[in-house]
This record gives structure tokens, sequence and C-alpha cells, in this order.
């Protein structure tokens, strides 16, 4: 069985066990693993087949844990490219969301932000999805293409309505981008991993024998992963808007009203640095669904009463 999938099928469903998990999972370092260490890692797992949570304790086992669950995808077993890996996720969108959340100063400066952030979280979504069902290279980078283009426009929605109407009410200017920016995240997610609900995932017994392909584990992984997105997008852009709103009504403000760039800069670092964790962790990464709610040719090839599925990241 695949090292990773054995992993986190073992791993006790706790979300505080999760969390706990994904903290050391996101650690920069992870970006700087080069493939001679993670080929070395991963062959230490393969011969210890019994390596699984219970023997964290032992160090080496430990660290080879760590550089294999934080590289390598599950499904196909092949190092993760590093600027696509886990660990790089909060250092790249971090600053696109902040500036995206930032008054608008040119079309420019508007445009550019928003098809950073979701260039990067398209491509993110397709290299971290389930890789279990047939697709061709050119399919996917045309898909990415067209996610790519509409989450863009749809971003841009509330900057350019600002531009052409007049609002006043400033809970209104600053809660649309927040919402939009939540909301297409989530579709994002649903565009980038079209294909899983519709040709269907891998769900496995919970000794890693492949059952079948299912629509309905491929439907299930893709909305969990998109309500953890929308929740770490939204509150990260959120709180940092609530922030500043009352930050604006302190003395320190207005003797200082440049140092309102820098505290909510510090504000969506602090959120973001907490909530990537957090949504990564709302789901197991290797879900679990009952025979029962899955295709009728699946649930007569087996006795299983439940199957596992890789939720993608």
């Amino acid at each position: 069985m695949e090292p990773n999938v054995r992993f986190w099928i073992a791993e006790p469903q706790s979300f505080v066990r999760r969390f706990l998990q994904w903290t050391e999972l996101l650690d920069p370092l992870n970006l700087f693993i080069s493939v001679e260490n993670i080929e070395k890692a991963r062959q230490l797992l393969f011969t210890n087949e019994d390596a699984s949570g219970h023997a964290l304790e032992y160090q080496t086992i430990r660290e080879a844990w760590k550089r294999s669950l934080s590289t390598v995808h599950p499904d196909s077993g092949r190092p993760i490219p590093a600027l696509f890996r886990p660990a790089a996720f909060l250092p790249f969108t971090m600053p696109t969301v902040f500036l995206s959340m930032m008054p608008a100063k040119g079309m420019m400066s508007v445009v550019l932000p928003q098809v950073s952030l979701y260039a990067y979280t398209t491509a993110f979504n397709i290299i971290n999805g389930n890789e279990s069902y047939s697709r061709q290279t050119p399919e996917s980078i045309v898909l990415g293409a067209g996610v790519i283009a509409s989450s863009t426009f749809f971003g841009l929605i509330p900057y350019l309505i600002q531009m052409k109407y007049s609002l006043d009410n400033p809970w209104i200017k600053r809660v649309l981008p927040v919402a939009l920016l939540t909301h297409v995240s989530a579709m994002n997610v649903f565009a980038s991993r079209g294909f899983e609900p519709i040709r269907g995932i891998e769900v496995m017994d919970k000794e890693g024998n492949v059952i079948g392909h299912s629509r309905r584990a491929g439907r299930k992984a893709v909305q969990e992963t998109a309500i953890s997105r929308a929740v770490l997008f939204g509150t990260s852009a959120l709180i940092p808007e609530v922030f500043a709103s009352f930050f604006k009504r302190t003395q320190f403000f207005l003797k200082n009203p440049r140092s309102l760039w820098t505290a909510k800069l510090s504000c969506t670092v602090l959120m973001m640095g907490l909530m990537v964790p957090v949504s990564f962790s709302m789901f197991p990464q290797i879900g679990r669904i009952q025979c029962s709610n899955l295709e009728e040719e699946i649930r007569s090839s087996t006795e299983e009463t439940e199957l596992f599925y890789n939720r993608g990241v």
C-alpha cells in the first residue's frame, strides 16, 4: 500500500490530531527537501510496513513520515513540485489575499492580485487534487486556463461595481469583496477539480485494495475541499477588515494614519497563518464514505461497509 495512504487511514480521525500534524507538514523547510532525500525517506517507509502512526516516537521514522507526507502525492506516489507543495500555499497566497483586499488605486492594482491568486490556487488545486482518474495534460491545461480566467473575472466584479457606481456605505465597499472572495474560492475548487465528480475517483478498503471508481466519492471529496477553502479565504479576509475598521477609531491611527497598512498586513499574516492548517485539518486527508452511499456496481463488488478515498488538499 502507498505509505501516505497507509498513514492517513491509520491516523486517528480527530481535528486536533490532524491540526497538529499539519502544523509540521506546513513547515517552509519542507519546500527544500530534495528528491534524493524524499526517495530515501520513502524507501525507509516501504521497508518498514509497520511504521505507522504508533512508531512516531522513533526520530528517523518520524522524519521520514514528515518528508513523505509533505512532498509526495498519495495517489501517484510522485513528488509534488516544490512550488505547489502544501508548505508553499501560505507564502504564495497570503500576499495576494492582502493586496486584493486593499483599496483600488487603478485597474492594474486590482487585476494583478486577482490573476496571481487564482492562477496559483487553480494550479495548486489541480496538482494536489485526486489523480486516480484518467486525464490528459492538454485537457488539464485548457481546464486550468478557463478556471483562471473565469475566477479572475468574478473576483473583479466588486471592484468594477465600485468604479462604476458610487458606494457610500463603507461596510458594503469592504464586505462585498470578502463575500466574492469566499464564494469564488469555493467555486474555483469545484471548477478546477470538475473531472472528479464526472469520471469518478478510486475508493479502496482499509487494506488499500481498490474497489472501483466512484463519482459520488469524487463529489464528496471536492465539496469538502471547497468548504475548507471558503472558510480559509473568507475568514482570512473578513477578520482583517473588521480589525481595520476598529483600528481606524483609535488615537494611535489618528496620529499615525500610515500604520493602518502595517496593522492590516500583520493581521492578515496572523489569520492566514492560523487558518491554513485549520482549513487543511477540517476534513481527513483520506476520507471515509459508507458503501451504502456509493454506486450499485461498487456495493456489489465488496462486503465492506466503509470505504476510503483521497480527498486531496
